[in-house]
């Protein structure tokens, strides 16, 4: 009874401050591709201060262990996720591209997740910008920028990808997510939108314990067991210590008193042009928020 009720009063408060001022946010992920974006992605539709709008699904294709097809497996996960939580109402979920940008041509994967963020980009008003959260290849956002550049000006990329020397200034595109779509950042990069980037040289600090994770999330609800057996039944199962990469994003942009950011100027060869680069975060404080805010809306806490 007790957890019904705690299932009840977060859907009311969802409802209620969707209603109110709260950032815009569409999460764009490669669910099915590794296990911390689902962690990610849960914590993203927790947050009370967000009316996530749409929770869509993105390729990784190119990648060697890539499943057949890759984004199908990421639409399938947020699916669950939304069903577990409730929310399939209430957010929207779209398919993405299947694959990269084309080599040639017009370059755009066109798709229903790349269509629904350029009408949503349009309604925003004058002096707001729709905040786009991207966890894997940058496809949809880069597909959306291609068939209609004019919504660059209306939102603001949030991304995990590229590693970054502070020290030498020196940016590489080397790590996942920017192989799974090269072309793609190179779309964004190319463009005038608002583009704030954790590289992965800073998300590998998002470090969580499986003996912790399973104390604390195990038995408490639906959703945090699928989270906890997502980590042993994943492909590369069995670790005692995981990254949790995307946690790191989804938390910069919900407490940015939690990170360092910087401006910096990208090279010539990457445009010359001002990026927002996270230079360091408080792992601490995010994996305790994180099992403090899920624990507070689904669990006996």
């Amino acid at each position: 009874m007790y957890r019904l009720f705690l299932s009840f009063f977060f859907l009311l408060a969802v409802s209620s401050l969707s209603a109110q001022e709260t950032r815009k946010v569409i999460i764009d992920a490669d669910t099915g591709n590794e296990v911390d974006d689902l962690y990610a992605i849960v914590r993203g539709l927790l947050e009370p201060s967000w009316n996530v709008i749409a929770l869509n699904a993105a390729q990784w294709q190119p990648a060697h262990w890539a499943v057949a097809q890759s984004m199908e497996e990421s639409y399938r996960l947020n699916q669950v996720l939304l069903g577990y939580l409730k929310l399939g109402g209430a957010v929207k979920s779209y398919r993405g591209a299947t694959n990269r940008l084309f080599d040639w041509g017009n370059l755009a994967q066109p798709s229903m997740a790349s269509y629904h963020l350029i009408q949503e980009a349009h309604k925003m008003e004058d002096d707001e910008k729709l905040t786009v959260v991207t966890l894997g290849a940058l496809t949809n956002i880069a597909s959306a920028l291609l068939m209609d550049p004019s919504i660059a000006s209306k939102i603001a990329i949030y991304w995990l990808g590229t590693t970054y020397d502070f020290e030498e200034d020196i940016l590489r595109k080397r790590d996942f997510n920017c192989m799974m779509d090269p072309q793609a950042l190179e779309e964004v990069l190319k463009s005038s939108v608002e583009l704030h980037v954790i590289p992965v040289n800073v998300a590998n600090k998002m470090t969580f314990n499986y003996a912790e994770t399973e104390q604390k999330l195990r038995g408490k609800h639906g959703v945090l067991d699928f989270l906890v057996d997502r980590w042993y039944q994943h492909l590369d199962g069995g670790r005692y210590e995981r990254t949790i990469w995307d946690l790191s994003i989804i938390e910069a942009v919900i407490h940015p008193e939690w990170v360092e950011e910087v401006k910096i100027m990208t090279t010539k060869e990457n445009y010359s042009r001002p990026v927002y680069y996270y230079k360091d975060i408080d792992a601490d404080k995010i994996r305790a928020a994180f099992f403090d805010i899920v624990l507070t809306h689904l669990g006996e806490k």
